[in-house]
């Protein structure tokens, strides 16, 4: 066999192997992500404002946690703001309004719908690259979801529920184990976003962290790999000082 034969079937063989590499060692994000395409109808979300009669020092002084809640419903213009400010990007390259170890961004957020005017009622994913919900489930699962919550009827009397989870093995692949509490630590800096956001708004919140688990995992219809973390309701109410 010829020099030049061997050397070709040599390039062949490396070529095969670094492609099936490629596709056994993809980063967790993009399988996580391929796996999320098309899941339902989309709708575009309004423009979130970056400005408002509220001061950053207003915001952190009048932050509460609330339980009780009207009956109203909020718009979709509120709801707008209101993920923006936890996820939303804000600027060209896909940094967001909470910081992210490596920008890897492992946090989802959902959104349970019961009262938002012109949004039918069921679970809706978060896009913030296109700024869009896109449709998971059709009904209202706030009584599921309550229950889910070991039976905190707040979560069934808001009149959306956000739900904050992690795919940890966005951060994992880089930081290995830490990966975990780094994901945990940006919950909390978008926590806080929507509890600062919630008060230029004059909505009421709170953010729950006892539930189970599985049931929350079933009744979100959340992806095998997603954590649920937080869950976080908003509604209409009338603040005390």
């Amino acid at each position: 066999m010829s020099t030049k034969i061997i050397v070709i079937i040599l390039l062949v063989l490396v070529t095969t192997t670094l492609l099936s590499l490629s596709i056994l060692h993809r980063p967790t994000e993009l399988i996580e992500k391929e796996e999320q395409q098309d899941m339902g109808e989309k709708i575009k979300l309004p423009e979130p404002c970056n400005t408002s009669n509220t001061s950053v020092e207003t915001a952190l002084s009048q932050r509460r946690s609330i339980r009780t809640y009207s009956r109203d419903t909020i718009t979709i213009e509120e709801v707008s703001q209101l993920l923006w400010s936890a996820q939303g990007i804000t600027a060209p390259w896909g940094g967001r309004t909470a910081p992210s170890a490596g920008a890897l961004y492992p946090l989802e957020l959902y959104l349970v719908v019961g009262g938002v005017e012109g949004v039918d009622k069921g679970v809706y994913r978060y896009r913030p690259e296109e700024h869009k919900l896109e449709k998971v489930t059709d009904g209202d699962i706030r009584a599921e979801l309550a229950d889910a919550a070991l039976g905190q009827e707040c979560v069934r009397d808001g009149a959306i529920d956000l739900v904050f989870t992690a795919v940890y093995e966005r951060t994992i692949g880089k930081y290995g184990e830490s990966g975990i509490r780094y994901a945990h630590m940006e919950v909390g800096h978008a926590a806080q976003n929507v509890y600062l956001q919630a008060v230029s708004l004059d909505l009421g919140t709170v953010v729950i962290g006892a539930f189970n688990d599985s049931k929350v995992k079933k009744v979100v219809n959340l992806g095998e790999r997603e954590n649920p973390l937080y869950i976080f309701l908003c509604q209409l109410e009338e603040r005390a000082n």
